[in-house]
């Protein structure tokens, strides 16, 4: 490794910016030396390099159009920016840095020496391009160039500014472009992604993906009866529970920018929400796939009710139905209506349909606040 290349990787590991790295058919030496230089546990916080092509679907969670691609590239670093948001610590800067090459090797290529590298901040996507001339390098030093391609994005998505020299060719050049990511909860708005996942540090990352517990509700307002269903749940079904917020109303209008920024603002520093266009749960499980629904007794006496699906039955059968089908279900809390604690057995579920829903015991939870008795608190302008 040679000093510049060092004094710039001790300058990343220096600078307060973690990162998730994933490469693939070139650029493993950039891992090398970043893990090879002291002060690496400051900035990598992962590392993968999927070669076949099954490592690559289960990175991206599905087949790409093309593995060596300016597209690719970008979904790789997305992914490695969400594994990146998922561990971050302290609401530390975080980045996802890929590379996708296609290099010299033991059998002539068909098509061009080329390799993409991309890095996914919080702000922005950066790519970088370089179509190498084949036969100029063997295979060494085409994967030492990419891998310093690698270590010059990473710097500058450290904010690192010192240039790294790559050794080209004069035919050679790297294109760069950079795309800001727009506001989140406007493309959600306007229907450009589905859910909007917004951390307690106010990160926010569109569409990705969840496994666990999730809790529905208006949250107008947010407390601690919903902090602890969320607890108890949790330690029921042993994941993490988030809480899930429909902008989209079956009866009432969508809510406006201003209404979604204040119920945001109630879990800042509590609690993981994703904002959603689902307003019924049959929509929820489409999105949320495999995940728990937790709700109350009331939500669950309304899951059963015809009426709530126009009066039809079969409807009401083929919601539940697809809900299963996606693999979800329902974890019940018992609630007070009326001076009654209500619970799950009083529940009547459609024959054939029981196990798609359990109960929290009693002993688990039991709060009897409700978001209306606190909204008809609040004294009035």
């Amino acid at each position: 490794m040679d000093s510049q290349l060092s004094v710039m990787i001790e300058a990343i590991h220096i600078s307060p910016t973690m990162a998730v790295a994933i490469v693939s058919g070139g650029g493993a030496r950039s891992l090398a030396w970043l893990l090879g230089v002291p002060g690496a546990s400051s900035t990598i916080m992962e590392a993968r390099v999927p070669y076949s092509a099954r490592a690559m679907r289960d990175v991206l969670g599905r087949e790409p159009d093309r593995i060596v691609s300016p597209a690719t590239a970008e979904d790789m670093a997305l992914a490695a920016y969400r594994r990146a948001v998922g561990m971050r610590a302290d609401g530390a800067p975080v980045v996802g840095i890929s590379a996708t090459a296609a290099i010299a090797s033991d059998r002539p290529k068909k098509g061009g020496h080329r390799c993409f590298v991309a890095s996914w901040t919080d702000t922005a996507v950066t790519t970088y391009g370089l179509t190498l001339v084949k036969g100029l390098r063997d295979r060494s030093a085409e994967d030492k160039l990419v891998s310093r391609l690698v270590v010059r994005a990473l710097a500058e998505a450290c904010g690192v500014g010192a240039e790294l020299a790559l050794d080209l060719d004069e035919s050679e050049r790297v294109e760069v472009a950079t795309r800001s990511h727009g506001d989140p909860v406007e493309e959600l708005l306007s229907g450009a992604v589905d859910s909007v996942t917004v951390r307690p540090d106010g990160a926010m990352l569109a569409d990705e993906p969840f496994t666990g517990g999730v809790l529905a509700g208006s949250f107008d307002p947010f407390h601690q009866a919903h902090r602890a269903l969320a607890r108890a749940a949790g330690e029921i079904i042993g994941a993490d529970v988030v809480f899930e917020l429909s902008v989209l109303n079956v009866d009432k209008p969508p809510l406006a920018r201003a209404e979604i920024d204040r119920r945001l603002a109630q879990f800042t520093g509590i609690g993981t929400v994703v904002l959603t266009r689902a307003p019924t749960f049959r929509e929820k499980a489409e999105l949320f796939q495999g995940c728990t629904f937790v709700v109350g007794w009331d939500t669950a006496v309304r899951l059963v009710e015809p009426r709530y699906y126009g009066g039809d039955e079969a409807d009401m059968a083929t919601a539940l139905a697809a809900i299963r089908h996606h693999g979800c279900r329902f974890l019940v809390a018992g609630r007070v209506e009326g001076g009654v604690f209500h619970t799950l057995e009083e529940v009547r579920m459609p024959a054939g349909l029981e196990d798609l829903v359990s109960a929290i015991p009693e002993a688990a939870f039991r709060n009897d606040l409700s978001s209306t008795e606190l909204r008809l608190a609040v004294p009035g302008p």
